[in-house]
């Protein structure tokens, strides 16, 4: 089987390029699963539920998100009862939302597992044993599962990759909004990645217009962000999965302007 996973979605421009290119991605590579990183569909702040709703439509069949999935108010609604957004599983227990699931994927079921990082990020619960409690109970209903690793610092998500190695199918980065060059299966079986990179405008700075952050690093001041113009690219990985044993054998970047 085949799975697409595609990195943080920034504004509209993020969600135009997943509109224009989703459909025939699924088609090309013959995805039987798609997951979305979503939670800067916003304006780069967040998810609303139309935009949940119409990543849904577009052939997303499950949603990730990170540190800004509560910057909508309104989402917080949708989130308890739509269990494909997921929010990080490793939030307290008592969170609205749910931080994994499984779903049918054609004949199979395939598990994905929303998790964060903690160096440079909220204190929130730990990952890794947060990812050994919920890998224990999918299991149960398949050995396909994705994680999610939505992270600031390379080196949690680099472990977090070999902490998992032959337990999961695939651990894939998020967060950083730069697409990394260390795609690769583990010697476990696992497919591996640092960030998927961004789904969104490419000649900003991770996103946001790039005058904005060179004022905001030249003088320190706060100023109200603004999605970047100019080109879009959508960046993520398409990897293949033994549907019986959960391993992967190949995982491929994709780097597609739009």
């Amino acid at each position: 089987m085949k799975v697409l996973m595609i990195g943080d979605v920034y504004g509209e421009p993020g969600r135009s390029a997943v509109q224009r290119l989703l459909p025939g991605l699924r088609q090309e590579h013959k995805i039987d699963l798609t997951v979305v990183n979503v939670e800067n569909a916003a304006g780069g702040f967040g998810v609303t539920p139309a935009l949940a709703r119409a990543f849904l439509d577009q052939g997303a069949d499950v949603m990730t998100s990170g540190n800004h999935i509560w910057d909508k108010k309104e989402i917080v609604d949708y989130i308890t009862k739509e269990n494909l957004l997921l929010r990080p599983a490793n939030y307290p227990v008592g969170t609205p939302g749910v931080g994994y699931v499984a779903v049918k994927a054609g004949p199979h079921k395939i598990g994905v597992i929303n998790l964060m990082g903690r160096v440079f990020m909220h204190p929130i619960d730990c990952p890794f044993r947060k990812a050994d409690e919920i890998i224990a109970e999918l299991r149960r209903e398949t050995p396909v599962i994705l994680v999610d690793m939505h992270a600031e610092a390379t080196s949690e998500s680099v472990a977090m990759g070999w902490y998992l190695d032959g337990r999961v199918s695939a651990v894939v980065g998020t967060h950083r909004h730069v697409q990394t060059a260390d795609e690769r299966v583990l010697p476990g079986g696992t497919a591996y990645i640092t960030d998927l990179g961004l789904t969104g405008p490419t000649d900003g700075v991770i996103g946001v217009d790039r005058d904005q952050i060179i004022q905001r690093f030249l003088t320190q001041m706060p100023i109200r962000f603004e999605t970047a113009k100019g080109p879009v690219k959508l960046h993520a990985v398409v990897i293949t999965i033994d549907p019986d044993t959960g391993r992967a054998s190949d995982i491929k970047r994709l780097s597609i302007p739009a």
